[in-house]
């Protein structure tokens, strides 16, 4: 596919993802009211219109899928491990090491006060805002990096690998990574929150792709599945992307509105920790490790992105709905879709690093 060829969507899809997060919180702040009456409509703390959303951007990612290319990545070693590393041995660590020297040190003038936590104990904020930095670094993405991945034109076979992978360790090691970070004795992990929102934005749209995919090659043929169906289905997943930033950022847009400064001071450390992972797993260990670019691509993303559900959830589990826990994995939120976006931008800008890959081959054009 070639630049004139890209969907209005593709081509200005930066510029759609910030109007849609400046939409959504305008009409969070005009309309308070609607954004409450929808997210009263949740089953464990998963939404259900987002969960509509996310079913519908997931399931034209997972209907391109060949699933005999899943069984070839499940066979490749290395990018799966270079994934496991970065986002349980290096990830959580250097996340807690980052926003502890920007809020707990370089910023702690600037983020004044005390708060009471849902359990009665008094902290200072920025330990509160360290605690929310430090539940965001601990949860891989499971549900959106489907998306990064296929718009960097990755291995999306191998994608798919990680998110069951990291879906399956996350229910054991979330728990003890917290709290060893926390320095808690105990930590709650939102078991319900997690299987569901794995059980909708990965289980029911993989299971209803692979379903569809079947039968409309059976039926139509692999020719009309690739040229009619798809190109019908291309749009669907970015517009419902798009919904998605609406109703999400219409939930959190009075708590956006009445922070901007102390958002600024959260948004640094978490934008620092992303690019940081991504570079050491894309620049360093996959060129280091020779991987193919469109392995390469995925590993870094699924590093660099978090699982910003579970861990607002467990934010408000742990400290309470008003917390600063709460607050700074929100501040996740409001950044993962723009530096994401640039990220997936960079990689198909810089795919000549590695030898599988080169400017003049159609699936490394310039970036979105």
């Amino acid at each position: 596919m070639t630049e004139k060829k890209l969907s209005i969507f593709e081509r200005y899809l930066t510029l759609w993802v910030f109007l849609c997060i400046g939409g959504g919180i305008l009409l969070g702040k005009i309309i308070p009211g609607f954004a409450t009456t929808l997210n009263d409509f949740s089953i464990y703390q998963v939404s259900i219109p987002i969960a509509v959303c996310l079913f519908f951007m997931m399931y034209p990612i997972m209907v391109k899928i060949d699933f005999a290319q899943v069984l070839r990545s499940a066979k490749t070693p290395k990018p799966v491990i270079l994934t496991l590393v970065i986002n349980w041995a290096v990830k959580p660590f250097t996340m807690f090491a980052i926003a502890y020297f920007f809020l707990g040190y370089l910023f702690k003038g600037f983020l004044p006060g005390t708060e009471i936590l849902a359990n009665g104990e008094e902290v200072e904020l920025w330990r509160s805002y360290i605690a929310g930095t430090i539940l965001l670094g601990i949860a891989p993405c499971t549900a959106m990096v489907l998306m990064w991945g296929y718009l960097a034109k990755g291995n999306d076979g191998l994608t798919l690998v990680m998110v069951a992978i990291n879906s399956l360790l996350m229910l054991a090691l979330y728990g003890p990574l917290g709290g060893l970070l926390l320095n808690v004795n105990s930590m709650p992990v939102p078991w319900q929150t997690m299987l569901l929102s794995v059980s909708v934005y990965v289980a029911l749209p993989l299971i209803a792709g692979y379903l569809s995919r079947r039968w409309i090659i059976q039926h139509k043929g692999i020719q009309w599945f690739n040229e009619k169906f798809l190109h019908w289905l291309t749009p669907v997943s970015i517009t419902a992307l798009l919904f998605t930033l609406v109703l999400l950022f219409s939930f959190k847009g009075e708590v956006i509105v009445n922070n901007p400064l102390t958002i600024v001071w959260i948004a640094i450390p978490l934008l620092i920790q992303t690019i940081f992972i991504f570079s050491i797993g894309y620049f360093i260990f996959a060129r280091w490790l020779k991987l193919s670019y469109h392995d390469a691509a995925p590993a870094a993303l699924i590093g660099a992105s978090n699982h910003f559900e579970v861990a607002i959830a467990t934010a408000v589990i742990l400290f309470g709905l008003s917390s600063g826990a709460a607050l700074a994995t929100v501040v996740g939120v409001l950044i993962e879709v723009p530096v994401m976006l640039m990220l997936v931008s960079i990689c198909k800008r810089t795919c000549h690093l590695f030898p599988d890959c080169h400017l003049d081959n159609p699936k490394c054009q310039s970036g979105v």
